[in-house]
């Protein structure tokens, strides 16, 4: 249902250039991969391993990461095949769910 309500209301809004996917998001979807940026707006408890590989050569995720009520914005950028990570600053996002989450 949140997905059918975020579908049209960006149709309503005029975006035609977006996919709207409903999908388990904790493993991130590889199906359209690799992706140049990954933008997680939900805390996981560590970095999603499928998530990081599925990032482009010079691709750039940001997420969360840290315990249920406290974590870590990190900016994680991937160079050849080696990960980068900086920590941007605290945060409190809602959990991740599923395979890859909580």
């Amino acid at each position: 249902q949140l997905a059918d309500y975020a579908k049209a209301n960006l149709e309503k809004t005029g975006y035609v250039n977006v996919e709207v996917i409903h999908h388990e998001g904790s493993r991130g979807y590889d199906n359209k991969a690799p992706y140049d940026r990954i933008i997680v707006t939900a805390a996981a408890p560590k970095i999603p391993g499928e998530l990081t590989q599925q990032l482009a050569d010079d691709g750039l995720m940001l997420i969360p990461v840290g315990s249920k009520f406290m974590q870590t914005l990190l900016s994680l950028h991937k160079k050849k095949d080696k990960i980068v990570e900086k920590e941007i600053c605290g945060c409190v996002f809602v959990p991740l769910i599923g395979e890859e989450g909580w």
